[in-house]
């Protein structure tokens, strides 16, 4: 996923240059010379400025804190809440959540589908999972798909990513449509690289966009069409099916299957995986391909939810003894290895040397019980006393418009944050 995020800021990029979006990544105005990067507040996870990802990363770790049974920080889940405008929809970063998003926000559908999966699984935030929802709702593209700017074309990434959290929400992508009556997955499988696909490798992979109004194939885009085809978000529940990816079905029984279409990706991604144990990436300014450590992991999730830890066993190995540097103090990263391990039955506590939970914990706020910390609403201290009053509390803020975010500290792509 760190080749989503870049993705997804060079899309920010793109759009802003053309004056479609003048507010740039905040809310207000950019200054007309380069300024420092905004401070990192003390509830988010990660040192790096959070401009691009700090919804994003600071989702990927309390998702990947709940998997594993840890308690995340008060201050880090408030911080979260205190991220969403007022329609439901999330930017990439609010510097100051007290400033009310206007039309000039630069909404950002990948850091609100992330929100959604966080605060749906850690529970107590109906209403806030409902707005997310219905925001990514209002935003769907004509075709059925999403961009990661509202308003773009539809891309594979963000729309395979916003049905992942439909999904996680409760909803049914193939009902959720758009005006012209396309359905979520009606907008997702026209990315995916048919039978008449040459190679035949690469049959069964999903492209990002078309480029030249050609497919080709993406891993990245594939890993995250697999899971929403199936239905299923980053959090992964391991079981105990584990059979051999297969390559896409030809001819297709039925092409607008989306759990044939991602078994289809599976595939892919398994043969893709058995050259070196690990996918490749050539990254900007470089002329030969390098390991992707991001798209790996997630390559793991995938064959996982699929039902194909079988095919994920030498990338997860891959990972054990390769991943420590790519993943040092990046929490979206360590979250990410996190889910890979809990999605194979791995132990996160024993990847390859390292303690993956505690490596995360430590890019933080220290996760503590509800009754264990006080939260500043509006300049007092309250004590929490349970869960549910701990959640009465941040909502009632969150509902006052008093920039709880704010309160405590004064994508798409798992980048080094």
């Amino acid at each position: 996923m760190i080749v989503r995020r870049s993705a997804a800021a060079l899309a920010a990029s793109a759009v802003l240059c053309v004056g479609a979006a003048p507010a740039a990544l905040a809310d207000t105005a950019p200054p007309a010379s380069p300024s420092a990067p905004p401070a990192v507040p003390a509830g988010l996870y990660g040192k790096n400025d959070p401009t691009y990802d700090g919804v994003w990363r600071q989702s990927f770790a309390l998702l990947a804190q709940h998997t594993v049974g840890v308690k995340p920080s008060l201050k880090s889940m408030v911080w979260l809440v205190g991220q969403q405008c007022q329609n439901g929809g999330f930017t990439s970063f609010r510097a100051n959540p007290a400033v009310e998003c206007d039309a000039k926000t630069m909404y950002d559908t990948n850091a609100t589908a992330a929100a959604v999966q966080a605060l749906q699984a850690l529970g107590g935030h109906d209403g806030d999972v409902r707005k997310g929802v219905d925001w990514l709702k209002s935003v769907q593209n004509e075709d059925g798909g999403w961009s990661y700017v509202p308003g773009s074309p539809s891309d594979a990434n963000s729309t395979a990513v916003v049905i992942s959290a439909l999904a996680v929400a409760g909803e049914k992508p193939a009902e959720v449509k758009s005006k012209a009556g396309k359905s979520a997955y009606e907008g997702l499988l026209p990315f995916q690289l048919g039978c008449a696909t040459e190679p035949a490798t690469d049959r069964g992979a999903f492209a990002y966009q078309p480029v030249d109004g050609k497919l080709l194939a993406n891993p990245d885009a594939t890993a995250a069409a697999a899971l929403a085809g199936l239905g299923k978000g980053a959090a992964v529940v391991p079981t105990a099916e584990n059979t051999p990816a297969a390559p896409l079905t030809c001819p297709a029984a039925n092409a607008a299957d989306p759990v044939a279409a991602a078994q289809g990706a599976a595939g892919y991604l398994a043969e893709a995986l058995k050259k070196d144990g690990h996918l490749t990436a050539v990254t900007p300014g470089a002329d030969q391909p390098t390991p992707d450590t991001g798209n790996t992991a997630d390559a793991v999730i995938a064959l996982a939810a699929a039902g194909h830890k079988e095919s994920a066993a030498s990338a997860l190995e891959w990972l054990k003894a390769n991943s420590a540097e790519w993943a040092k103090g990046s929490p979206a990263a360590l979250g990410t290895l996190v889910l890979a391990a809990h999605a194979t039955g791995t132990d996160p506590k024993s990847f390859g040397g390292t303690d993956l939970v505690a490596a995360l914990n430590a890019t933080g706020p220290a996760p503590a019980g509800a009754d264990t910390e006080a939260i500043d609403v509006g300049g007092e201290k309250k004590e929490p006393s349970g869960g549910q009053s701990v959640w009465w509390i941040v909502g009632a803020g969150a509902a006052a418009g008093i920039g709880i975010g704010v309160l405590l500290s004064g994508r798409r792509k798992k980048n080094q944050s």
